[in-house]
């Protein structure tokens, strides 16, 4: 059973890795709003930062009370993989949701397969 940290690291991650997409790959889609396609790419990454200070927001707090030095139930290893899979996670639905003309292919889904089986193998006692 998960405990209440690790339930919170989980959300904390989950909303990090939201803003974290934003920031990384949102400007590919805003790109056709009028306002935001004349921006020069210094401030695409200037707006892309202050988007980025949100993710920090919530991966610090993840870390620190997810890790198991702190009290948290996980490794330093297991918070990456789980980091991990949730920044793929996320990705997919936003490519899924924001960007129609990207496919997921089943070569797509085997990869993921291979991921949780990572999960499973780096958490696995």
């Amino acid at each position: 059973m998960l405990s209440s940290a690790g339930l919170q690291t989980i959300l904390l991650l989950v909303m990090s890795n939201i803003f974290m997409t934003f920031a990384w790959y949102g400007h590919l889609k805003f790109k056709e709003y009028d306002w935001f396609s004349n921006l020069s790419l210094f401030f695409v990454i200037l707006i892309s930062w202050g988007i980025a200070f949100f993710e920090y927001c919530f991966m610090i707090p993840a870390n620190k009370i997810g890790f198991r030095e702190n009290g948290g139930p996980f490794s330093l290893v297991e918070l990456k993989v789980l980091q991990e899979v949730i920044t793929l996670v996320i990705f997919m639905i936003f490519t899924i949701v924001f960007f129609k003309t990207e496919t997921l292919k089943p070569n797509h889904f085997i990869g993921f397969i291979f991921l949780i089986l990572a999960v499973y193998f780096i958490f696995k006692k």
